[in-house]
């Protein structure tokens, strides 16, 4: 049965996110995803939003709104040694200028603030697929992606996606439209695992090498709703 395996959202850019059991997907993309980030306050990159490929600490760090399907407030921030700040918290700047060792500025909006309303798509099947590729499991957290689906379709069938394909997961249809949309072109996070701990190098040579560095599609939501675990899915 194709269906939605996992949904995942990242309230704050570059920060560990959390698996939930149900997403509210509109013209936001998915409600609450990457809503929140820091911006980095070096002199030389001064109001730059702050990613892993600057300082791979930020997965130290984790944010959660909790298991609500639409978020209304701010998320909860947790960093290493089970420290715990909302948002608003005026300690959280300090508490995070100490752990990432550079200043760092809040930034909210409403809505995403990575490639526009979009959200990363990944299918079960290209993720055993690359596990067989480099017989070694592959973290799905490693792509931060927002929907993981069980489809009815071979593995990396979405590395070919062009503009008008579609999904339909639960409520939801998702489509190949606008700009930056298409199969995901991934940058170095990947190679980090979840917590920033260790590098992992040839998983980002090999999808150059085998995938021209693709892994997962991006879309944007064509009719919204929500999309819960265990919908249907069909791809098409």
């Amino acid at each position: 049965m194709s269906q939605v395996l996992e949904l995942n959202r990242w309230p704050v850019k570059s920060l560990r996110g959390e698996q939930v059991a149900a997403a509210r997907f509109d013209e936001r993309g998915m409600a609450g995803d990457r809503a929140y980030a820091l911006l980095d306050e070096r002199p030389n990159r001064a109001g730059n939003v702050l990613t892993v490929r600057q300082n791979q600490a930020l997965l130290a760090w984790s944010a959660t709104y909790g298991d609500v399907v639409d978020p209304a407030a701010a998320p909860t921030l947790k960093g290493p040694g089970d420290q715990r700040f909302s948002w608003e918290d005026p300690e959280l700047v300090d508490a995070l200028e100490r752990s990432l060792e550079i200043p760092v500025r809040l930034n909210a909006a409403d809505g995403q603030q990575d490639r526009g309303p979009t959200v990363l798509v990944t299918f079960e099947s290209s993720r055993r697929g690359l596990c067989e590729e480099l017989d070694a499991e592959v973290d799905l957290r490693r792509f931060r992606t927002n929907l993981h689906l069980d489809a009815d379709l071979p593995p990396f069938a979405e590395q070919d996606w062009e503009p008008g394909a579609t999904i339909t997961a639960g409520e939801v249809e998702l489509t190949v439209t606008g700009e930056h949309a298409g199969p995901c072109i991934r940058c170095a996070v990947p190679s980090w695992d979840a917590e920033g701990r260790e590098r992992w190098r040839e998983l980002q040579a090999h999808l150059i090498e085998r995938h021209e560095n693709k892994f997962g599609v991006i879309m944007r939501v064509a009719r919204p709703g929500t999309v819960s675990a265990g919908d249907a899915v069909e791809a098409g």
